[in-house]
């Protein structure tokens, strides 16, 4: 049986149940990312994030002082120090092979087989005792198995932060974000506006042909919007990637403009023609405040988008000291290899500040243009 109008659907909980199972899938990982930025590489490499809050174990190999540096005690020649860089920590278990590298429980001593004694305590203190005054400028390896507490440190946002070229590479990203989300918006807004309330031949097909462009892959148009573009002369430089970045975020922006000003009422615009009014004042007097939502939701889209970019960058940009984007700078971060996890969980999060603030600012308008939109004068 159908359900009546302004009855609640008895599916309302599945739904319920999706987003959240969505929103969770979204949560988890970031929230582990954030934990992880806050880790150093030993303890990314070796445990989990979910695990960050927990004491870990951890093997070391540690080199002992220099049998130079031992000083007499009584009868016998010792040599001190602690396993831990920090001081803090608890040995479970220590050895003095790398056969056996947890062979003795802490406090128990191990005797070399060159006869000299060790001892590790739980705190990590070592005590190395000689019968006659040693000699040599290496030191005994330690074989260390340590329960470390939990620790977290800034380092990563230090490294990434005060990174050399950081400050150009987040100018330079500026640069190419801020025009390459305004220029599209402005051609797009006209010609929506066009498609959705200019009588024309052929708006059929042209409308056709912008919903066939938006499942066209950007990276097949490169190679010919690159000869092009240095065929007139344009070359690789901010102007080349801003009018890249129009041409990928057009199609998009046309089809979203363009449905939305399709459902604004009729009524008003036939109204002000009726008044006198032209086409660009109808547009710009009347259109663009009623499309302010719609100008908002692409802004956000196309500015994440150009923000997050790297490809589109290296191949109109170049990556030059002059015009490298922040993501660029990221890259070159984390090393050849990408091995370095805390400094890309840390980039993460400093690259994402910006356009969550761009997200927040717009979404105020935004909600603001729904509900001004919403409220008929009397």
């Amino acid at each position: 049986m159908m359900e009546m109008a302004g009855t609640r659907s008895r599916l309302t909980w599945a739904v319920n149940l999706s987003v959240g199972f969505l929103v969770l899938l979204w949560i988890i990982p970031t929230f582990g990312l954030l934990v992880s930025s806050f880790r150093d590489r030993d303890a990314i490499s070796t445990s989990g994030w979910w695990t960050a809050m927990s004491a870990s174990e951890r093997n070391a190999i540690v080199r002992a002082d220099a049998p130079d540096n031992a000083v007499q005690d009584g009868a016998v020649w010792v040599v001190t120090g602690n396993a831990f860089d920090s001081g803090a920590g608890n040995v479970t278990a220590f050895g003095i092979t790398s056969r056996e590298p947890e062979a003795f429980a802490p406090g128990e001593v191990a005797t070399h087989p060159k006869g000299h004694e060790i001892t590790v305590a739980a705190n990590g203190d070592y005590r190395i005792s000689y019968a006659e005054k040693p000699e040599g400028s290496r030191g005994q390896r330690l074989f260390v198995r340590a329960e470390a507490p939990p620790s977290f440190t800034f380092d990563n946002y230090r490294e990434v932060l005060f990174a050399e070229g950081m400050g150009k590479s987040l100018l330079n990203t500026f640069t190419v974000t801020i025009p390459a989300t305004i220029i599209p918006i402005l051609i797009a807004a006209f010609a929506a506006y066009a498609l959705a309330w200019m009588e024309m031949p052929g708006r059929a097909l042209l409308i056709a042909g912008i919903v066939g462009l938006l499942v066209v892959p950007l990276q097949v148009a490169f190679i010919p919007l690159l000869k092009l573009h240095n065929g007139v002369g344009l070359g690789k430089g901010y102007l080349g990637i801003w009018l890249a970045h129009t041409g990928f975020g057009l199609p998009l922006a046309i089809f979203l403009l363009r449905n939305y000003m399709v459902g604004l009422p009729g009524e008003i615009i036939e109204s002000a023609r009726v008044d006198g009014a032209s086409d660009f004042d109808i547009f710009r007097k009347i259109i663009l405040p009623l499309s302010f939502p719609a100008l908002a939701s692409f802004a956000i889209f196309q500015f994440l988008w150009v923000w997050n970019d790297l490809l589109v960058a290296k191949v109109f940009l170049g990556s030059g000291e002059n015009e490298l984007v922040m993501t660029g700078r990221i890259v070159e971060l984390l090393g050849s290899r990408g091995g370095d996890w805390e400094i890309l969980a840390a980039s993460a999060f400093v690259s994402i500040a910006v356009p969550i603030a761009v997200f927040f600012g717009l979404q105020r308008y935004l909600v603001r243009g729904l509900l001004a939109g919403s409220v008929k004068g009397g």
